[in-house]
């Protein structure tokens, strides 16, 4: 039987990056994924943001691995000349209710270490972005948006030059736990591969329920359930007004951040996503969606033109929280968790997921004792 010191199942961002981050220590990181390549999933349907930590709850994985993570994925664009723009962000309210709302996004961005946010008045907001409807906004200057494939095939290529390697079309059906590691049973284009581990890291993302339930000696009860959630995007053409990104006041215990405006590395124009649950993977967008983005978007943008509004695209988030469920955060659990030695599980890794990806490498491997 073939050995390897890791298995990381799922190619996406965070599972790359975490492979990047244990390679450095070990000679042989295998990344598995079903898919043909890495990334196909929810990674490669997104906004692309890197994202302030404004939104989430002090203390929590979500706050600190974002504030962390950014700075982080910052620096690492710049040493490995990935694309990227520090566009900053327009967090937008429409009346004095909102505005309130704001003051309170304010607070907890500071309590979270964000401490660069600023206010922008009615008359600073209608001088600059004349096309904006607003009545205040708050100014995120660390906000950007990132060429996230170049970056996936960054952390792919330091895997590879740290020895690791990554086999695609392969998934894990069953991982038995020994009491040196794991003997994992792989489907591999169709042949049945059996290969021996002492780390299994359960990055699956959407998947990652199903796989942990496919884990010898993982005890049911930490195996959390997950929600399928798609967001839709509609792309813009022409020249876009806005040189920042555009979020208007999410809605109390929302599961979403609202339809926002974001730009690709291209400067084009796209809106999204909305937030739909969903019991199957189907990445269809719906004509009938249009008018609902339209009616959301004009809140902030009165002159947008409905015939340049086009379907785009769509993602899905593997989410905890339900659509009646209140804040829930990122779960990483190992041993002192769940008692199965050399085992990770993240669930949940949703947004902001790739902006927290090099700071949740790095957590993964102080869990191992591998940093």
């Amino acid at each position: 039987m073939d050995t390897v010191d890791t298995i990381v199942i799922g190619a996406g961002v965070v599972g790359l990056a975490v492979a990047a981050q244990l390679s450095k220590k070990q000679a042989n990181v295998l990344i598995i994924d079903k898919n043909a390549a890495f990334g196909e999933e929810t990674s490669s349907r997104n906004s692309e943001v890197i994202h302030a930590g404004i939104y989430y709850p002090q203390n929590s994985l979500k706050a600190q691995f974002c504030v962390d993570g950014k700075h982080a994925l910052y620096d690492y664009c710049r040493q490995r000349n990935i694309p990227f723009k520090q566009t900053g962000k327009l967090l937008v309210a429409q009346n004095p209710d909102e505005e309130a709302y704001l003051q309170q996004i304010l607070d907890k961005a500071t309590a979270n270490g964000v401490d660069d946010l600023t206010w922008q008045s009615h008359g600073e907001l209608k001088k600059t972005y004349p096309e904006l409807s607003s009545s205040a906004a708050l100014l995120s200057p660390s906000t950007g948006i990132i060429d996230v494939h170049t970056y996936m095939q960054s952390l792919l290529a330091e895997v590879e030059q740290n020895d690791g390697f990554f086999v695609a079309r392969t998934r894990m059906l069953t991982a038995e736990k020994t009491d040196k590691g794991f003997i994992v049973t792989l489907d591999s284009q169709g042949e049945s591969i059996r290969l021996f581990c002492r780390y299994l890291i359960n990055s699956a993302g959407l998947h990652s329920e199903t796989v942990a339930k496919n884990i010898s000696g993982m005890p049911a009860r930490h195996i959390p359930r997950l929600h399928w959630c798609r967001g839709h995007y509609f792309s813009y053409s022409g020249k876009s007004p806005f040189d920042k990104l555009i979020y208007p006041v999410p809605e109390q215990n929302a599961v979403g951040l609202g339809i926002h405006a974001t730009l690709d590395m291209g400067g084009q124009l796209r809106f999204g996503p909305d937030t739909e649950y969903i019991d199957e993977l189907n990445y269809a967008v719906a004509d009938n969606l249009k008018p609902k983005f339209i009616r959301q978007i004009k809140r902030y943008f009165p002159n947008l033109s409905s015939e340049k509004l086009q379907p785009a695209y769509s993602g899905i988030r593997p989410k905890l929280q339900g659509s009646q469920d209140s804040f829930k955060d990122f779960v990483i659990q190992n041993e002192d968790i769940h008692g199965v030695s050399g085992l990770i599980n993240l669930f949940g890794i949703e947004s902001p997921g790739l902006t927290a990806s090099l700071s949740i490498a790095r957590h993964v491997g102080e869990q191992l004792d591998l940093m």
